[in-house]
């Protein structure tokens, strides 16, 4: 099944998206996150999807504003593709190749879920920033508790999937990880979801003998394509993922686990990085990006001016005052 969030009429709605495009609401139903608190993973998630088949059908998804489809209550964006850490890493920062730590874990890093937009809503520009970026992956969410899982176990808490567009400013984000934090502010301001909730039983025929999804991805600026990739080319499958994610901790209904950027073009920084130019030039207000994810749909969103950065002094050099 599909679930959508979306608003029609000042209402928030969730519902049980149809082939043809029309919406089937879940009765009493407006927060996606909740149900998935209260359905206790996959199978209680398609029960409520089934009894939205017997209510009266509602809009057609072209008559509403779409919602991200779920509130995430975390988000650990992960890098699992070879291809972009090396070309973001020679874009960023200089460096070459892939560091050596990279491959003995899937590594992540919390980004912001108080910062989450919809399929089709126009993306700020972050405050102070020139040099704003794209990235394409793909997120895995969560349905059910659990701690210290197996990836055999993960399987099982992992309820279905969106697309995930996380906008980078890529030059806050270079100055920021000079200090060994970050990303922080370059990473802060919008993440895209959507335009669905796909359930994973729905992307099961995808699935190849060494368990990733063969998924087709395409990244488009402005009508022209940039990047193309298999979402199969990630070093850890989604099931790692969420092992890794639940050592030592909880994960937890709606978390939502993004794949990292994918390779060849998921992003322009790593373009920047191989071609040794911005060749394309970083976004700007009324650049369109649309992402698309086989089996899941595509994400369109155009970016507007954001606001001016609030003035703030430079640190205070207090090391020389307990000399």
């Amino acid at each position: 099944m599909r679930f959508a969030a979306y608003e029609h009429r000042h209402r928030r709605h969730v519902a049980v998206v149809e082939d043809d495009g029309t919406l089937l609401p879940l009765p009493g139903v407006t927060s996606l996150t909740d149900l998935l608190r209260e359905s206790g993973g996959l199978p209680g998630l398609l029960a409520a999807g089934a009894a939205a088949l017997d209510v009266p059908p509602g809009p057609h998804v072209s008559q509403v504003r779409l919602l991200p489809p779920l509130q995430p209550a975390s988000i650990r964006d992960f890098v699992t593709f070879e291809e972009h850490v090396e070309g973001v890493r020679r874009s960023v920062s200089g460096a070459v190749g892939v560091p050596e730590q990279w491959y003995a874990a899937p590594t992540f890093y919390f980004t912001n879920p108080h910062a989450v937009y919809g399929p089709h809503d126009g993306i700020p520009v972050p405050p102070g920033s020139e040099v704003l970026d794209f990235e394409l992956e793909v997120g895995a969410v969560i349905g059910r508790e659990g701690r210290d899982l197996t990836p055999e176990q993960a399987r099982d808490h992992i309820v279905g999937y969106t697309v995930f567009n996380d906008w980078s400013a890529r030059d806050l984000q270079s100055a920021e990880m000079r200090v060994g934090l970050g990303p922080c502010k370059g990473k802060d301001t919008a993440t895209t979801l959507g335009p669905h909730l796909v359930t994973a039983d729905e992307l099961e025929p995808y699935r190849d003998a060494d368990g990733f999804l063969r998924l087709a991805l395409t990244a488009e600026v402005n009508g022209e394509t940039v990047g193309t990739d298999l979402l199969s080319h990630m070093s850890w499958t989604f099931e790692e993922m969420a092992a890794y994610a639940s050592r030592g901790t909880r994960v937890v209904p709606g978390d939502v686990l993004g794949s990292g950027t994918c390779g060849n073009g998921g992003c322009l920084a790593e373009l920047w990085g191989r071609r040794g130019e911005q060749t394309p030039p970083p976004l700007k207000p009324g650049d369109t990006v649309s992402l698309t994810v086989e089996g899941i749909g595509t994400l369109t969103n155009t970016v507007v001016p954001g606001a001016d950065p609030v003035p703030l002094p430079t640190g205070r050099r207090r090391g020389r005052e307990r000399r």
